[in-house]
């Protein structure tokens, strides 16, 4: 703990965790914490907010839990009036929230499509359209968006179209803010987290060995196809994501702005 987040007030998106351990918001919240942060954590479910903000005050941290719909632009304000009640500034906003669906255009469903969109990228939107002004009358403010390098490249047999293209729109978004607030002391940038092993992954190693037979069996091999898809051997984890999200946030950071932060092992070097 260097301090390197002192006396700012961050609130992070998307703080909880689908299931036990450690996802890249929870770990985010922790990692801004530990590093001096006020941290307001924002979930769609308020047991998963609050236990990541239990975990900060355990600390000896300073955290607040806050249960929000990220797509809805009522419960975004009602999160933003809250943390300026509570705290009365936001110097950071990160923004972790994400899902995904399976299929190509003609599989996916109109219904499925819209519903990736509207959690991957207008809740970006949203976040982004309450925080700004405030950001923009203090004179200061970093935010961090987390995309995907699905955004970049779309491996051969997966098809997550819905997925790769909000991604790929959370990348244009997060270059447009950049280039419109630069002027205003407003700096935006995302990270483009690879194959990670966070509770999301679980839960979808969990649902893929359901219908087999041997239900250990299938989920160590669906582990082990990820970890030696990586150049490294082994998924990065939450703590690699919370990490970069932590220098973009930083005032290390303060000349980096508008930049795609690729944190995959390699993956997206491999021809």
């Amino acid at each position: 703990m260097t301090g390197r987040l002192k006396d700012k007030v961050a609130v992070v998106v998307g703080a909880g965790s689908i299931g036990p351990g450690w996802g890249n918001g929870k770990c985010t919240a922790v990692t801004f914490a530990r590093e001096g942060a006020k941290v307001f954590c924002v979930d769609r479910k308020r047991a998963a907010a609050e236990e990541t903000a239990g975990l900060i005050e355990k600390e000896g941290g300073t955290a607040m839990a806050f249960e929000a719909d990220a797509s809805r632009n009522g419960s975004v304000k009602s999160m933003v009036d809250a943390c300026m009640a509570k705290w009365g500034r936001i110097d950071v906003l990160d923004n972790n929230v994400g899902i995904g669906s399976t299929g190509g255009p003609v599989e996916l469903s109109e219904d499925d499509w819209q519903r990736v969109f509207d959690v991957n990228v207008k809740s970006f939107f949203l976040t982004a359209k309450h925080v700004l002004p405030i950001m923009e009358k203090q004179g200061a403010g970093a935010i961090v968006n987390v995309s995907s390098i699905a955004s970049i490249r779309s491996p051969k047999g997966i098809a997550y179209v819905a997925y790769n293209a909000s991604k790929g729109a959370v990348n244009s978004l997060t270059l447009a803010i950049a280039s419109q607030y630069a002027e205003k002391g407003i700096r935006c940038n995302a990270i483009l987290p690879g194959l990670m092993h966070t509770p999301m992954i679980d839960f979808l190693a969990e649902q893929y060995a359901k219908g087999e037979k041997d239900h250990n069996q299938a989920y160590d091999r669906m582990i082990a196809i990820r970890d030696r898809a990586s150049p490294t051997g082994k998924m990065g984890t939450g703590w690699d994501t919370a990490n970069a999200a932590l220098f973009l946030a930083s005032d290390e950071a303060a000349y980096v702005n508008g930049h795609l932060l690729v944190v995959d092992g390699g993956i997206t070097v491999r021809a």
